[in-house]
């Protein structure tokens, strides 16, 4: 690596030997805070490797608040928790990092203007495909009963609206515009699932909601062999939503929504990834709920900046790229709004599987 390389490296080791009022911290400390291993921030620190913006972004949370040792507990704060002197603290540390970062690969000096650097800085993260391959967001077609008027659903009304027709809207526009963002230059696509290509099912896959409504989720499920299957909904209740996970005696374990009345104030989200069995060079990502607040819910899990990072670093521990794996969490609704699912907190995490590559 040149020299501007392992500029980076010293400047990271500089913070870490400076630590808080000048006291030094580990590379231990550090390792705990950010959720990755030693020997990495070792290396790090060294110049062989360099840490993505996401990592430096992390770095300078971490070095912007001594809050973040306190109680001799290593934790990361959210830019939210940020004071208004730390938050300072951190942009002019992560504009410092990333001009580092920079100098060393050769690329465009980054822009000076810190608003610009937050936005920017969460596009490596789950929702990034280092291939460059095409990416096909896939939800449910609506049924016809429940749109409200065939005024905008109808191709031949001249107020057609296409995404009229799309079930999981919420979700939807949540992940685009993460996806998009996270791969400059690549084609995103989103389609339904009854209108899909062999160009579609063949690029990296994404699929929204459940198999009630969603034939691919369906057919990719049962296809990835999961112990996880998800029970259609099928009239009123005692029939609501539900999971069902098979263990090794064939016995079952049920993971149901909870209502009350007609209110829905628990529901249950899955996040699967695997290798696209259409395509093993691609990818199938699942967000999945038994109800709509799940699979919005699912999606939120790596796109909420309050707890994107944590529940990547979660995965990042536990699951390499070409593993297939499948998490099934809590999910609390409150006063009608969606609380994203953290993996890291007891009781969330209802069921997890993996298969390895």
């Amino acid at each position: 690596m040149a020299d501007d390389g392992r500029r980076l490296g010293a400047r990271l080791r500089a913070l870490r030997e400076s630590g808080f009022s000048n006291q030094p911290v580990t590379q231990g400390v550090v390792a705990t805070a950010l959720g990755r291993s030693v020997p990495l921030v070792s290396s790090w620190e060294k110049g062989k490797a360099q840490p993505s913006e996401e990592w430096l972004n992390a770095y300078a949370r971490f070095f912007a608040s001594p809050r973040s040792i306190e109680d001799g507990h290593p934790r990361l704060l959210t830019e939210e928790d940020l004071r208004e002197e730390e938050l300072d603290r951190f942009e002019g540390l992560f504009r410092e990092l990333l001009q580092l970062r920079v100098a060393g690969s050769g690329t465009p000096p980054v822009p000076s203007n810190a608003d610009e650097l937050t936005t920017r800085s969460p596009w490596e993260g789950m929702w990034h495909f280092p291939d460059q391959a095409s990416i096909t967001l896939v939800c449910a077609r609506l049924p016809a009963e429940l749109r409200a008027s065939e005024i905008y659903s109808s191709p031949a009304s001249p107020d057609y609206v296409e995404l009229y027709s799309y079930s999981d809207l919420d979700a939807l526009m949540e992940l685009y515009g993460h996806v998009y963002a996270a791969n400059p230059g690549v084609t995103v696509r989103r389609k339904l699932a009854d209108e899909l290509t062999q160009d579609d099912v063949t690029s990296h896959l994404v699929l929204m909601g459940g198999v009630d409504w969603n034939p691919m989720t369906r057919r990719v499920t049962q296809s990835l062999n999961l112990p996880v299957a998800q029970d259609r909904r099928e009239g009123n209740d005692p029939d609501v939503g539900s999971f069902r996970v098979l263990d090794h005696n064939g016995q079952a374990t049920v993971f149901r929504s909870k209502l009350e009345g007609d209110r829905l104030t628990e529901d249950v989200a899955q996040f699967c990834r695997a290798p696209n069995p259409f395509n093993r060079k691609r990818s199938v990502t699942i967000c999945n709920g038994n109800y709509g607040r799940g699979t919005y819910a699912a999606v939120r899990t790596l796109t909420d900046p309050r707890f994107r990072d944590r529940n990547r670093a979660y995965i990042e521990q536990r699951y390499t790229p070409d593993d297939t794996y499948s998490i099934l969490a809590r999910v609390s609704i409150v006063a009608g709004e969606v609380i994203t699912p953290d993996w890291t907190m007891a009781g969330t995490v209802l069921h997890e599987w993996s298969n390895a590559a």
